[in-house]
């Protein structure tokens, strides 16, 4: 009964700064600027089709190179010492203590002509643009959710049992072997919640793109920002989609939960 008491608090926010703005946001999706039901948001949310698939392209992309850099990160991780082991997710923090928009900037100050990158590869004779395209998105994307990866999959192999690895090792397995069978399937759920930290903010951010792509970068996040503010109906049904979209991939990632967990 006493437990029941303490959710209360967050039952109740649940239902004011969750439940609530949804509710408003569904309305707001099956009316047109008159108050009437319509299916003309949706109609004219239709028309942002290939900014939708190229921000979940961008948002996947972003989400296996986090993976990658993540799980070489994590696992390096989990052979260092204690003392190493608190410096380093110190220093992977250290980022995020910092306002999200100062990060882009720096990295805008970064990629620009003539920045610290453009002048040191020219040092060396390659000359390039690298700004103001999908390549400076994904490096923006990549740094901002990379420690969402990173923290997850070390908790959890972190825990890995390491009397397991030294039994597969002594019934004759390499390094590759104990990795394969050992180490990466009890990692696993890390990497599925890492996976979804990651995807579900990266598919619908905005201002990455805009500061960092070009015209052709823009992502679903800032085309619902900037169409808010003329027509809520249209931005309503768009976000609408959107989150129907991280619903249904959220639950396929829950089903890929449970069945590691029941095998």
């Amino acid at each position: 009964m006493k437990s029941k008491k303490l959710s209360i608090p967050y039952i109740i926010w649940m239902l004011v700064f969750t439940m609530i703005p949804i509710v408003m946001i569904g309305l707001t999706a099956f009316r047109d600027k008159k108050g009437n039901f319509s299916l003309q948001p949706f109609v004219n949310a239709y028309d942002y089709r290939f900014v939708f698939l190229k921000s979940l392209w961008i948002a996947l992309l972003s989400t296996a190179i986090c993976l990658l850099l993540a799980y070489s990160l994590a696992y390096m991780l989990t052979r260092m010492k204690k003392s190493t082991q608190n410096t380093v997710q110190l220093i992977i923090m250290i980022p995020m203590w910092m306002n999200f928009l100062l990060r882009i900037y720096a990295w805008r100050i970064i990629l620009q002509k003539n920045g610290p990158l453009d002048m040191a590869l020219s040092m060396l004779g390659i000359h390039g643009s690298y700004i103001g395209n999908t390549g400076a998105v994904v490096v923006g994307m990549v740094y901002e959710y990379l420690p969402f990866m990173v923290l997850p999959i070390f908790t959890v192999m972190s825990k890995i049992d390491y009397n397991l690895i030294e039994a597969a090792q002594d019934l004759g397995s390499n390094g590759f072997a104990v990795f394969r069978k050992v180490v990466f399937p009890l990692s696993i759920p890390g990497v599925i919640s890492g996976i979804t930290m990651v995807f579900v903010p990266s598919a619908s951010t905005f201002l990455v793109a805009e500061h960092l792509g070009g015209m052709d970068d823009l992502m679903i996040g800032d085309v619902i920002d900037r169409i808010f503010l003329t027509d809520q109906n249209t931005g309503s049904a768009i976000s609408l989609i959107l989150m129907v979209f991280i619903l249904v991939f959220l639950i396929i990632m829950n089903l890929f939960g449970d069945e590691e967990a029941i095998a």
